[in-house]
């Protein structure tokens, strides 16, 4: 008798819930760490790029990955940092190598190359400021309140502007409070609060230039109209970039007022036509953002001195990849477009928060976070073995609590969702509902003895889907409440929460009817 115990203890069966817990588990992993695997990768990534720099101009782009300067291997940021450490101190032009993942690159200048790199992520888990450091306002509209459309069109306008001032690791949404207030939160990785209250504080001026004379300004007053969707806009063709990888030509057409039509075809008038490309005028238009440059036109000789309030604006972009080159082109597009349309912010700004945040307080939050949380499963098992007396049911507490977490982390990283602290704290409150539900399920299945274990997990079951919608409703308020700030809470502990009701919970039963029977 006590042989064929053993014996049916050791007969493993998992049932279809047990192995779609499973399968869905493998393909979170391939979420967070991707295939192959990221930690594996070597390396830095460019971070940002300065626009009209020698770097930008030779190719260089956001998100490209540099494996070597002058033939020296770079693995990390300390490796490139001692690649460039005493290069340019001369002050003279020197050769610069830089070989990305795909392309290599080779030019002179006299200082490093205007890019900020970082270390290659080891998982597509992306950080919010909390874990990563910057600075984050609340911002909102001096004197008045603002619809949702309105907040919504700033959101796309200060968006645009950070990234004149070559700013990529930034999130700008727009959030609204429990009595109905539109909000901008801006957080922008590795800036002071001072750097993003001078960005925000500046409302921004958008001037066109032939040479040196004001043609048009951006905003309604200078520009009636701007094309963005049909056949007066869009990419209209693509071909090999001599240099490596593609670019992709853009155009679509801008419609000028009658006082602006005047003005543009008065300094036309008196500019010839361009030696080297006789089809179009010696001068170019200079479209500038607060004072900087941010790109030059060709003016068509067709437009010399005419009158006309339609203007074909054409540009570029440039990709590793068609695809790429494609996406980059309607990207600086839309950029040119919302430029045109705008000029400078609408409305005057006024900070309602302002917080900072120390990349060094974020990891160790999360290192002590990591031990609670392992100290917390250890726990919980230990008190389901001394309680239940089952130390096949505590391991499988542990495995499931596990599990929740790595799918909870790998749809997170499957959506993109910035995971920052109150993130973290939506994670512990589903893992703590989790084991709520698992205690339910462990004392369901030891009473009423009349009934058989199918229909005794029946009602446990019953029980945690009625404490699943009472949770789901308590959490819908903190989508808004505290200007969105809770938002990162919710969406977690829901995501966390509906991964235990569709896929642990019943993987759960299952391993506990085992045990059961």
């Amino acid at each position: 008798m006590v042989c064929r115990e053993e014996k049916q203890t050791m007969k493993i069966k998992f049932t279809w819930k047990i192995w779609l817990l499973i399968f869905i588990l493998a393909l979170s992993l391939l979420s967070i760490f991707g295939f192959p695997p990221r930690i594996f990768e070597k390396g830095v990534i460019i971070k940002s790029v300065e626009q009209n720099s020698t770097a930008f101009e030779q190719g260089l782009r956001i998100g490209q990955t540099i494996i070597q300067v002058d033939n020296f291997p770079v693995q990390n940021l300390d490796d490139f940092s001692k690649s460039m450490q005493g290069k340019f101190i001369s002050g003279e032009n020197i050769k610069t190598i830089i070989k990305t993942a795909d392309v290599e690159y080779i030019f002179f200048s006299n200082k490093m190359p205007e890019i900020t790199v970082s270390d290659i992520p080891k998982t597509n888990i992306k950080t919010g400021l909390d874990l990563s450091g910057g600075a984050r306002a609340l911002v909102k509209a001096k004197e008045q309140s603002l619809s949702l459309n309105e907040i919504n069109d700033l959101v796309d306008i200060t968006k645009n502007r950070f990234n004149v001032y070559g700013l990529s690791d930034m999130n700008v949404v727009s959030v609204s409070d429990l009595t109905g207030n539109n909000y901008m939160l801006i957080e922008i990785a590795g800036a002071t609060p001072k750097d993003l209250e001078d960005l925000i504080s500046k409302q921004g001026i958008f001037e066109a230039k032939i040479g040196d004379e004001l043609a048009f300004s951006g905003g309604n007053k200078d520009i009636s109209s701007v094309s963005r969707s049909g056949q007066e806009s869009g990419v209209y063709s693509c071909d090999v970039d001599p240099s490596g990888g593609y670019y992709c030509n853009f155009r679509f057409v801008i419609y000028l007022s009658e006082q602006a039509a005047k003005n543009h075809a008065e300094i036309t008038s008196r500019l010839g036509n361009n030696e080297s490309n006789p089809g179009y005028l010696s001068k170019q238009l200079d479209l500038y953002l607060d004072g900087k440059l941010v790109d030059s036109l060709w003016i068509s000789e067709g437009l010399k001195g005419r009158v006309t309030t339609q203007i074909m604006i054409s540009g570029s972009g440039q990709g590793e990849t068609r695809d790429d080159a494609i996406k980059n082109s309607e990207l600086e597009m839309k950029q040119l477009q919302t430029i045109l349309i705008t000029g400078s912010l609408p409305y005057e700004l006024e900070i309602v928060k302002l917080d900072t945040i120390s990349p060094t307080l974020g990891k160790e939050f999360t290192r002590l976070i990591l031990i609670a949380g392992f100290a917390a499963l250890l726990i919980v098992s230990l008190i389901i073995l001394f309680r239940y007396r089952k130390w096949k049911s505590s391991l499988s507490s542990i495995f499931i609590s596990t599990s929740e977490i790595i799918i909870t982390l790998g749809v997170a990283s499957l959506i993109q969702w910035n995971m920052d602290l109150a993130s973290i704290a939506g994670i512990i409150a589903a893992i703590g509902t989790g084991v709520d539900d698992q205690i339910v399920i462990l004392d369901e299945s030891r009473q009423s003895k009349s009934l058989s274990i199918k229909e005794r997990l029946k009602r446990a079951f019953t029980i945690i889907l009625g404490a699943y919608f009472t949770a789901l409703v308590s959490l819908l308020p903190l989508m808004w409440a505290g200007a969105g700030l809770l938002k990162g809470f919710a969406i977690t502990t829901f995501i966390g929460i509906t991964v235990g009701v569709l896929i642990t919970r019943p993987a759960f039963m299952d391993m506990i009817k085992r045990t059961e029977e």
